[in-house]
């Protein structure tokens, strides 16, 4: 480039002006090292506008950096849920444990109850079949042996009008005892002494059965005939056998 003058006539000397591409070819032409970079900011739109001032001295992290951190905070968040996890399951398994537990020892205690109660049933309905057939089985015994010691021991009807007497009241009068036409001896010679104590007359009565009396007066009748007496028996074990009057002695084969 020449010197040029002005328009006084003096020279001045004229810069050397590049060109635009020479410029762009001369600012990307040069390598900035790593060491030069000691601060710098990253631009922000809000800069133009008066945002914040760009912090000074920021370095960028390494850029593997963040992913090691991100799975390490992964790996953190997945053994608190499986930890969180198990120990919801545990307790949830723990409530439904206990759950089953209960229901379970209502139900067995309900089944055993019903198990009980049922068996309770049956036994109940066993003692009174067993009740009832030793009843029977004992009257049956019972009659058995009376007609064997009445035709054994006629004599014994003598006892009965005795008792069937003594239990008037002294104050009865116009005492008339009854009995069967077979016991009438017997009752007159063992019972002559009460008989004329109270003034009762012995009556042969064909009705009444052998091994019975019945006893009339002016203030009652008392009752003291077989079957009546048997019925009584038969009651108080609990079974309803009446006299079979019918029947005779399995050892004599006579009629009581």
């Amino acid at each position: 480039m020449g010197q040029e003058r002005s328009d006084r006539g003096a020279p001045f000397r004229t810069k050397n002006i590049a060109s635009p591409n020479e410029a762009a070819r001369g600012a990307y032409a040069r390598f900035i090292p790593r060491e030069e970079l000691g601060g710098f900011a990253v631009w922000q739109p809000g800069d133009l506008a008066g945002g914040p001032a760009p912090q000074a001295n920021v370095q960028r992290a390494p850029g593997e950096a963040p992913k090691a951190d991100a799975a390490a905070e992964l790996a953190v968040q997945l053994k608190a849920a499986r930890q969180s996890g198990y120990q919801d399951g545990y307790r949830d398994g723990l409530v439904a444990l206990d759950g089953f537990k209960q229901s379970f020892a209502t139900q067995t205690t309900a089944q055993i109850g019903a198990l009980l109660g049922s068996l309770g049933d049956e036994f109940g309905g066993l003692q009174q079949d067993m009740a009832r057939t030793l009843a029977l089985s004992a009257t049956q015994l019972a009659r058995q042996i009376v007609r064997a010691e009445l035709a054994s021991q006629p004599v014994l009807i003598a006892k009965v009008a005795q008792e069937a007497i003594d239990t008037l009241l002294l104050s009865a009068k116009h005492i008339t005892l009854r009995v069967h036409p077979d016991d009438q001896p017997f009752v007159a010679q063992g019972a002559a002494e009460v008989l004329a104590a109270r003034g009762a007359r012995l009556l042969a009565d064909a009705s009444v059965s052998r091994g019975g009396c019945v006893v009339e007066s002016d203030i009652g009748v008392i009752d003291a005939s077989l079957e009546t007496r048997w019925r009584r028996a038969a009651a108080s074990l609990g079974c309803d056998d009446a006299w079979d009057t019918g029947a005779a002695p399995a050892d004599t084969g006579a009629p009581v």
